[in-house]
């Protein structure tokens, strides 16, 4: 949303966001300026309209449209419910009469019926684009050595590429990797800092790094025209985000390449991660229980308090098992119990508790920490009169010096008594969103619970069923999902080119087996050695080299290499 309203700021377009954080003060002075200050757009989430001052103030607003993005969201049959989304069907009760649009990106016809019947618009226009993208080659290829696979593609291919991993250690491993092998590359998660991220996406943009590593949080909002190819290294969590992922690719409308590689281990890896460490009702209690009491929450209390929040040092305080309760958090996120703010960061807090006369004193006799300070308070007022969040990279970039130069200063000015300080690593934050009521509240949204479950066993299902199937075009089989019958096959996808010989030409074929003489003639190669020099796609060659042993016109030797038959 702060983007957003940023962007339309920047075009001179009033608009303003209720966003998280802010008091209730700051948020009745947004909503008093849409009312009253000539602003024309609002962006809020669904959550606020559980808010009585929200409700009230917008019916006293002049609305003219209602807008809902990533409306699929509103289903409890779409890729990613929240609940609190079903609230937005208020805005239709309230406005009858304003027009009142719901936009998504993905969605199938279970889920579009679901959305008109939530919003109350049974009758609503729909406005359908087809799923279809002709010019993406979906592929499958069952790998091995997926490391391999990766740098072939991408030296075949050395356009603009994403590849999305499951986990952020992967991210930066396999930039390095690339790197090593003299491909450009970044890596992108949601834990590294904003002005790194910010850094490494202007690289990519700009095509300066052929390659952005990255897990899922990486595409959002992203249009770069350009990009050749899109990589999944493992398989995605459902079909949904499948299809958005592999999106990124020819939005320019040339031919592109959405591949996934998997090797037989990778289905019992998905189902683990996915549906083994699905939380159930007992055990969403059990975590919601200890959240309250990690935070010395009573019961009855904690409506609207906000934590920081170190994850790892709440699962080993209570012996959690990570994965189930991180996935309980989302559930008690996405049904509006807690916000849970994933930000990975330091809060740093300070505040002088010397004299400035102190203070320069000290600074006459410690000169090596004397540029940190006075950087610190050319940026922060206040830090004399109160306790100020800082950001030490911050202060660190200003004056081209390492962070850690800086969190040394900070910790000498502490010794020393000049600063009160505090610096605690964080990696989320938690606000509460209803009071403590422990088995009442979950009570209340267990039947979400167990059919959020049930849902997410059915998208890892599609996902198998799609990754399995190599009898039907993979462009057709995501067609089907999403509710398109009567497609042709796309002629491009991997089981397209795979089906039959017929869609290699006999001028093709014939193309293809010159050039491997010819590479032949300097030296017997392996089938992986000939794929890497030769410029035609790898099932082509597979299939030629194939015919030119059946035609007894090359042989395989001890050493598994193709060579001429003298």
């Amino acid at each position: 949303m702060r983007d957003q309203v940023q962007n339309l700021k920047s075009r001179g377009i009033k608009a303003v966001a209720l966003v998280g954080g802010m008091r209730y003060e700051e948020v009745d002075a947004v909503l008093d300026n849409c009312i009253y200050g000539n602003y024309k757009f609002l962006y809020l989430s669904p959550e606020r309209l559980q808010q009585e001052l929200v409700i009230e103030r917008l019916k006293q607003m002049s609305i003219n449209l209602i807008a809902i993005d990533e409306a699929h969201c509103i289903s409890q049959w779409g890729n990613d419910f929240r609940p609190a989304y079903r609230n937005c069907g208020l805005l239709k009760e309230m406005f009858p009469d304003v027009p009142l649009a719901a936009l998504t990106a993905s969605a199938t016809k279970k889920v579009v019926d679901d959305i008109l019947e939530n919003l109350h618009i049974p009758k609503a226009s729909i406005y359908k684009k087809s799923f279809a993208r002709p010019n993406i080659a979906y592929m499958v290829f069952e790998e091995e050595d997926k490391l391999y696979r990766l740098l072939q593609i991408l030296r075949k291919n050395p356009q603009s590429s994403i590849v999305y991993v499951r986990n952020r250690k992967a991210t930066v491993d396999i930039a390095e990797h690339l790197n090593a092998k003299g491909i450009t590359a970044g890596f992108f998660h949601g834990g590294i800092p904003t002005a790194d991220k910010e850094e490494k996406l202007r690289l990519w943009l700009n095509g300066d790094l052929q390659v952005m590593v990255a897990t899922n949080a990486f595409g959002m909002g992203i249009d770069k025209p350009d990009v050749r190819t899109v990589i999944h290294m493992n398989l995605p969590e459902s079909m949904e985000s499948y299809y958005q992922e592999a999106g990124r690719a020819g939005r320019n409308g040339n031919k592109s390449f959405a591949i996934v590689l998997k090797h037989p281990g990778d289905e019992s890896i998905l189902k683990k991660q996915f549906l083994e460490q699905l939380p159930d009702v007992a055990f969403v209690k059990q975590v919601y229980r200890k959240l309250n009491n990690y935070f010395q929450i009573s019961y009855g209390e904690g409506e609207n308090a906000e934590f920081f929040f170190n994850f790892n040092r709440f699962c080993s305080t209570y012996q959690l098992n990570i994965s189930r309760t991180y996935n309980s958090l989302k559930l008690l996120d996405r049904n509006s119990v807690i916000s849970l703010s994933e930000q990975f960061d330091k809060k740093t807090t300070l505040q002088f508790t010397v004299s400035s006369a102190r203070l320069f004193h000290y600074l006459e006799t410690n000169p090596s920490i004397a540029a940190t300070t006075q950087a610190i308070l050319r940026t922060y007022g206040g830090v004399f009169e109160s306790e100020t969040r800082i950001a030490p990279q911050l202060i660190a970039k200003k004056l081209n010096v390492p962070e850690a130069q800086i969190l040394n200063a900070l910790e000498q000015l502490a010794k020393d008594d000049i600063i009160a300080y505090q610096a605690e690593n964080t990696d989320a934050k938690i606000s509460f969103l209803v009071p403590r009521e422990d088995d009442i509240t979950i009570n209340i949204i267990a039947e979400n619970i167990k059919k959020q479950n049930r849902q997410k066993q059915e998208e890892v299902a599609s996902v198998i069923r799609y990754m399995d199937n190599d009898k039907d075009c993979k462009s057709r089989q995501i067609l089907s999902y999403f509710g398109e019958t009567d497609t042709a096959n796309c002629g491009i996808c991997s089981v397209c080119i795979g089906s039959s010989d017929h869609h290699i030409s006999a001028e093709t074929w014939k193309t293809i087996a010159e050039e491997i003489v010819k590479t032949l003639k300097t030296a017997p190669k392996s089938s992986r050695e000939l794929t890497e020099v030769l410029t035609f796609e790898e099932p082509y060659i597979l299939r030629v080299l194939k015919g030119m042993l059946e035609e007894d016109k090359i042989r395989i030797d001890d050493k598994n290499q193709y060579q001429l038959k003298s």
